[in-house]
């Protein structure tokens, strides 16, 4: 076989003989995922250790070892083998191992020397995985700390190798021509409200018609729209054979779908993402490509991630029409306008931005680095993603409160499994249930196993009763996580609540309560709402444990549950149910509630009035909501009122005013308010006013007195409150008889200012206001006295008033008074 890549073979063995690390740039087709490794096993510094390959994929895995023990003439599992999660194949003889980036992971934080190991080989780089820059990242860090004589090679399909080479002490990079034929490229478009199975059923029919050999792969964003495009594709010549290539299928279908089409027969592959890069498809020359792809993207402020249906980048669409060009000319319909190829973003983002990092910083805090950024990386986690990431871990005591490893923590991180489902088997195991947790994580990481139902409990027992490749791999991986936590389980059937709990244990913050009767809106725990289909049995049930969620934070869509009833979500989960006393404030009351209520996290669970609250948070809230509202709901009464009203025009009010009161609000309260009061208006209005005369003191109040008195007495001995708060200024009211007899206009506060003297006739009307009452006496009192002689001709109406006698009565009355008039 003459491929590409052995050309620059020799190069890479001088650089790798001079140096530890090295990259290879590698187009498609080149032939570096099968050739490199092979060609290293001579090499002195191998000295029979170990070649690891490392693949972003199962398929691929399992493919390149098949595909490089056929090419040695050998069966996988002797020379060449391969380590995926549900599989394995390998021997003693074993030298050349195809692993997934997450075995790998585990088995470096296993052995961070890596014993027998002669060289760690990193393919597809270029795809970014978070796996794969992390595994990168520990080897590096393993090399320059424990291993001098690891050989890391970093091995690309795109021309980012310089990027690779400065992360790696400046290792040199040798690059590789690719082998392509011409590809036609052919933009057919889309309608607008074209379905995307519609379109890509209507495109493959066509490119059949029109190409009369080779076989067709298919790009389609996920497994959903994979199935939806077969089913309307049935009625396809007898020649022609229908694959699916996704990541949930068994070995044996994927197997087929890549294995050469038989003689007379054609083929078409309905493929995600997955077929992008690695191995060549043997047989296809043509390529239909959808333009779309469906990625996981990190919610940070819903703390979930979801898969998000966007526009493939430029460097995928690119690596998907090669496809059609690995072994001959070919053509690549695409469903989109050539125009918009350049608004493609250029490359897809590095996953390490916009995934879930639990598992990343668990595994660095075993790894004895309790911050993860200062480890050699082409992009830094980002620093709020971590901290989330420690929230959780620190949740189900995996970190300490300085982010290192708890013994639970490492416990958690050696088992293959995402954090919160290690953390629900070991927990589980300690009750005797970890058979029921092993079957609960096999369901929540192979999507499609047991069908596609949301009810976890129907999709176990599917599973149960399948006897496949793919659900006897399930079961025996089962088995082995089952082994890993030394769980043998209980006896007797794996019920519905047995299920819940292990869910419960790994989410406990997605405990969810039905919201309405349709059973479409649900509260979680956490606080967050979920939404189901109305049509889904499980919406009929009050409350679920649920497992797996897609979406957005406001609604995310349940995709895996089991129903519970309200007593054995009580009884799971009562670690987690608080009672709060709650006081709040009433405006309608200008008082507080007092409730007794039963919480589980975000969902009330019962709700009661508390007939002894806690006087403290009694007069708390009373005084947030006087802050928050004002003082006016105090019952002040007149001569509070007045009081504080009088101390300010006198500008002593400081004690007394708003910002004062305010600030010691709880300690005046906690002295007024009686034992069981809750409402404002239960302060005695004597009471507010003898604590502003304690506030204002002895000197503070005889000033007020002086400058601001509350009355006005009257040269006929009457008395009449002064409003301080008069728009005009202070003003009094009364009688002009009242005032007979007086010259000088009445003054108060240190500036002497006038009284707005606001007068009356005897019944009462008003006559005049005045702020100079000798110049009222000299000017408008003539008229106004002849006009009261008139209306008011008992009551005395003297020309020259300054020098009456003042009085409330009448001429008659004042006469049976006066002894001289006898």
């Amino acid at each position: 076989m003459n491929l590409p890549i052995q050309a620059v073979l020799p190069d890479l063995l001088a650089a790798l003989r001079e140096r530890p690390s090295a990259v290879l740039v590698a187009p498609p087709g080149a032939g570096k995922t099968t050739m490199v490794a092979p060609a290293l096993l001579p090499e002195p510094w191998v000295a029979g250790g170990q070649i690891w390959l490392l693949s972003p994929r199962r398929l691929a895995a399992r493919a390149a070892a098949e595909r490089m023990a056929d090419l040695a003439g050998e069966k996988v599992g002797e020379m060449i083998g391969y380590a995926t999660r549900l599989e394995s194949r390998s021997s003693a003889r074993t030298r050349i191992l195809v692993v997934t980036e997450g075995i790998f992971r585990r088995r470096i934080q296993a052995d961070p020397e890596l014993a027998g190991v002669a060289a760690v080989l990193f393919d597809e780089v270029h795809e970014r995985s978070l796996e794969g820059d992390f595994g990168l990242a520990l080897a590096l860090d393993a090399q320059a700390g424990l291993r001098e004589d690891l050989r890391l090679l970093a091995m690309s399909a795109t021309l980012d190798g310089a990027r690779f080479a400065a992360l790696m002490d400046g290792a040199p990079v040798i690059e590789s021509q690719g082998r392509s034929y011409p590809i036609d490229l052919r933009h057919i478009g889309r309608p607008a409200d074209a379905r995307i199975e519609d379109a890509m059923a209507a495109a493959i029919r066509r490119a059949l018609s029109e190409e009369s050999e080779g076989d067709l792969l298919a790009f389609l964003p996920g497994v959903g729209v994979i199935e939806r495009t077969a089913e309307r594709l049935t009625g396809l010549a007898l020649h022609i054979a229908l694959h699916k290539l996704h990541g949930s299928l068994d070995p044996a279908e994927q197997r087929a779908a890549l294995r050469p089409a038989p003689p007379g027969t054609r083929k078409i592959i309905l493929a995600t993402s997955i077929a992008e890069t690695s191995l060549t498809i043997d047989g296809v020359r043509i390529v239909i490509d959808s333009g779309l792809a469906r990625r996981p993207r990190h919610d940070l402020a819903a703390g979930l991630t979801r898969l998000v249906t966007e526009r493939a980048s430029q460097a995928a669409v690119t690596q998907r029409a090669g496809r059609a060009g690995r072994q001959a000319p070919g053509v690549a319909y695409r469903l989109w306008e050539a125009a918009a190829t350049a608004g493609l973003p250029p490359f897809d983002p590095p996953e390490i931005l916009e995934s879930d990092l639990t598992g990343l910083t668990l595994d660095c805090a075993v790894w004895g680095v309790t911050d993860p950024a200062s480890l050699r990386w082409l992009d830094p986690p980002p620093a709020a993603s971590i901290s989330e990431a420690r929230r959780r871990l620190i949740a189900i005591d995996a970190l300490d409160g300085e982010g290192r490893a708890t013994a639970h923590g490492r416990a958690v991180a050696e088992l293959p499994l995402e954090p919160r489902l290690a953390h629900m088997l070991l927990v589980s195991a300690t009750e005797g249930e970890a058979a029921a947790a092993a079957d609960v994580a096999v369901l929540l990481t192979e999507r499609g196993l047991g069908g596609p139902s949301v009810d976890l409990v129907r999709r176990h027992a599917n599973w149960a009763r399948e006897r496949g490749p793919r659900a006897e791999g399930a079961r025996g991986l089962a088995r082995r996580w089952l082994a890993l936590v030394k769980g043998t389980g209980r006896s007797g059937p794996i019920d519905d609540a047995l299920l819940a709990r292990c869910l419960i244990r790994a989410f406990p913050d997605r405990i969810a309560k039905r919201r309405d009767s349709t059973g479409a809106d649900w509260i979680s725990v956490g606080g967050r709402g979920f939404r189901l289909d109305p049509a889904d049995p499980l919406a009929r049930a009050a409350w679920l444990a649920v497992g797996e969620i897609q979406g957005s934070a406001v609604g995310a869509r349940i995709l895996s549950a089991v129903a519970m009833e309200e007593g054995e979500v009580l009884a799971t989960a009562a670690a987690r149910i608080t009672d709060k006393r709650i006081v709040r404030w009433r405006k309608d009351l200008a008082g507080v509630e007092a409730l007794r209520e039963r919480w589980l996290g975000a969902i009330r669970l019962s709700s009661g009035p508390d007939e002894a609250p806690e006087r403290a948070a009694v007069i708390a809230t009373l005084a947030r909501a006087l802050r928050s509202e004002g003082l006016g709901h105090l019952p002040w009464g007149k001569a509070a009122e007045s009081l504080r009203t009088r101390a300010d025009f006198a500008g002593v009010g400081a004690p007394i005013s708003d910002a004062a009161l305010l600030d010691d609000a709880e300690a005046w309260l906690d002295l007024l308010l009686p034992a069981s009061a809750r409402r404002l208006t239960g302060i005695d209005p004597g009471a507010l006013h003898g604590l502003l005369t304690q506030r204002l003191g002895w000197d503070a109040t005889r000033q007020i007195e002086a400058l601001a008195p509350a009355e006005f007495r009257s040269p006929a001995g009457s008395h009449h409150a002064i409003d301080y708060a008069a728009p005009a200024g202070p003003t009094v009211e009364l009688r002009v008889q009242a005032l007979f007899g007086l010259a000088d206009h009445p003054t108060v506060g240190v500036e002497r200012i006038p009284l707005v003297l606001s007068l009356t006739s005897p019944a009462g009307r008003p006559i005049q206001t005045t702020r100079d009452l000798p110049g009222f006496w000299k000017g408008s009192w003539a008229a106004i006295a002849k006009e009261m002689r008139g209306r008011y001709p008992r009551h005395p109406w003297p020309d020259d008033p300054a020098s009456a006698s003042a009085t409330l009565r009448t001429k008659r009355a004042d006469a049976r008074s006066d002894p001289s008039s006898r």
